[in-house]
């Protein structure tokens, strides 16, 4: 497949008998997951491309038909598998608005231009999200205990993020 596949969900259960799916999104709001079609399931390895979508909010999860699905064993061998759109099917962003996944792998240094080492992941909170930072080979050789630093991703501590540079500047003391 020559498009990039980004995971937005995965499928937890089989739901009801007629071979429907939960589904636990990544998107927000959750059910924007099933506005996007098509969806390619990750199965035995390899992405299948599923047309067709349906879906309605089942508490914290989403109720989903698959075209093709059609009872609970066929539903039951899916759980757990992930889903993905291409990132052609993304919406556009603002100059001001990221991925998560456009900032994974961006260098992070504070504004006394000191190395953290690169964005990991990112988690969410509920207040706000948080970089986790890896630390940087120089911390590793000179034997920092830090593994990794978790910078709330704010308009105060993320002071800029230069998309060309790939460098993320925040506003961090070093030994925090």
């Amino acid at each position: 497949m020559a498009e990039e596949i980004v995971v937005v969900g995965k499928i937890t259960s089989a739901f009801g008998v007629k071979g429907g799916v939960k589904v636990f999104s990544y998107t927000k709001p959750r059910l924007n997951i099933v506005n996007y079609d098509p969806w390619f399931l990750k199965v035995e390895g390899d992405w299948r491309e599923f047309k067709g979508v349906k879906g309605r909010q089942q508490g914290k999860s989403i109720a989903v038909e698959l075209h093709g699905v059609e009872d609970r064993n066929a539903a039951e061998k899916l759980s757990g598998t992930l889903i993905g759109i291409t990132s052609e099917q993304l919406p556009e962003l603002n100059d001001d608005e990221f991925y998560w996944r456009d900032l994974e792998g961006m260098s992070v240094i504070n504004l006394q231009d000191v190395p953290f080492g690169k964005v990991s992941h990112l988690i969410e909170t509920g207040s706000n999200d948080v970089l986790v930072v890896h630390e940087t080979a120089a911390e590793r050789e000179e034997g920092k205990k830090r593994k990794e630093r978790m910078i709330p991703f704010t308009k105060q501590a993320v002071i800029d993020i230069d998309k060309e540079s790939r460098i993320i500047t925040v506003d961090w003391d070093a030994d925090f």
